[in-house]
């Protein structure tokens, strides 16, 4: 016996699977991909240290960004049996318009950092798999282009800047492209402190002083944004807007037909106030851990904005999404759309487009599997009493 397991233990030790184990796997192609947590360490491999950590990073301590992951596993799912799921429904309808999926793309800025296609790659692969796609303010294509790439109105989201002249002139450019709703990003009246994206910046050694103010990495150079071209953007070192209050959803009313839907609300309180005020629609935020260090994932505050809300206006929710049941639980919660971020961008500079769809792809068939395995076979279907 003792010879035997010898001989088991030199097998092991020579065993192809302990040195895979020692050894990472970088996938070669998108159809390689299990998951979309395998596009993230080839993206890794291929970006300078400054743009990885732009993309990997959180705030602080960067425990808001773990609890976006970890919340979900305090979640259970009860599935259902016996159900015919032969065939299963995961269409929407977001103000009048029906998306083939509830899986929305979330704005991102300076996506070229990423990929030399940047935005234009990311719309291409939303309308071929038929997504909707929201634009950042500091996108590096412009609007008009990520339009036309996407072949359909996109979705612009907003940040408010301490000149009201700039913020009008970029809602009036998006709505003038066919924008038909605006998202303001109301969770980051000032610029978060992003320690992980500043220590990997100190192992690049390029010149970046080109594309960020003072060289810093976390700090893009407005004048440098094709929104911001031909607008007076002197004393704009970044984005920060603390002066903006509630009253800021009545003055963009007064230069804008397009829907307005507020980006970062987390808490009944400020579900209520929106809906008081006149928003349109809501997307649960926490800027993917990167605004305030507030230890709780969007998934835990989701229920008690949705309870507010008392489906009045949609509710969409974004930050800490990578798997099928992450959506299936967020829409039982009571979400009307689930927008993703850096898993996209992994396939975007791991693959370009050809990522991107990759990735959409698999969050789709993951979402289809979690209803027929849960026993629901269209979005609206899928409610609070499948969950614990």
């Amino acid at each position: 016996m003792s010879l035997f397991r010898r001989e088991f233990l030199r097998f092991l030790a020579g065993s192809p699977l302990l040195l895979w184990e020692n050894e990472e796997h970088l996938i070669g192609s998108p159809a390689e991909a299990l998951s979309v947590l395998e596009f993230e360490p080839v993206a890794k491999s291929l970006l300078p240290p400054a743009h990885y950590g732009y993309l990997a990073s959180g705030v602080d301590d960067d425990l808001t960004l773990r609890a976006n992951r970890e919340a979900f596993t305090k979640i259970q799912i009860r599935p259902r049996r016996l159900v015919d799921v032969s065939s299963v429904d995961l269409s929407i309808d977001l103000f009048g318009t029906r998306w083939e999926t509830p899986i929305v793309l979330a704005p991102v800025g300076s996506q070229m950092a990423f990929h030399p296609d940047g935005e234009v790659a990311v719309a291409r692969a939303a309308k071929a798999k038929g997504h909707l796609q929201i634009l950042s303010t500091m996108t590096t294509a412009s609007v008009e282009e990520v339009t036309a790439a996407r072949g359909a109105p996109i979705w612009y989201q907003l940040y408010p800047t301490a000149k009201w002249a700039v913020t009008e002139a970029l809602v009036r450019r998006a709505e003038a492209a066919g924008c038909p709703a605006l998202v303001l990003t109301v969770d980051l009246p000032v610029i978060s402190h992003r320690e992980t994206a500043s220590e990997l910046a100190r192992l690049d050694e390029r010149d970046c002083a080109a594309c960020h103010e003072q060289g810093a990495s976390t700090y893009f150079r407005v004048d440098r944004k094709p929104m911001f071209d031909g607008l007076d953007t002197s004393g704009l070192r970044d984005l920060d807007a603390p002066a903006v209050t509630w009253d800021f959803i009545s003055r963009l009313r007064g230069v804008t037909r397009m829907k307005i839907l507020l980006k970062g609300i987390v808490t009944r309180e400020d579900a209520r106030l929106a809906v008081e005020r006149g928003a349109d629609g809501i997307i649960v935020s926490n800027h993917g851990g990167r605004a305030e260090e507030s230890a709780r994932g969007t998934i835990e505050s989701l229920p008690e904005v949705v309870e507010a809300v008392g489906g009045r206006i949609p509710v969409l929710i974004d930050s800490g999404f990578r798997r099928g049941t992450d959506i299936f639980k967020a829409l039982a919660l009571g979400a009307d759309a689930v927008a993703i971020g850096r898993p996209y961008l992994w396939g975007l500079a791991a693959f370009g487009q050809a990522g991107v769809e990759a990735v959409l792809d698999i969050l789709k068939k993951e979402l289809a599997l979690a209803m027929r395995l849960a026993g629901v076979t269209s979005i609206p279907g899928i409610t609070r009493d499948y969950l614990v």
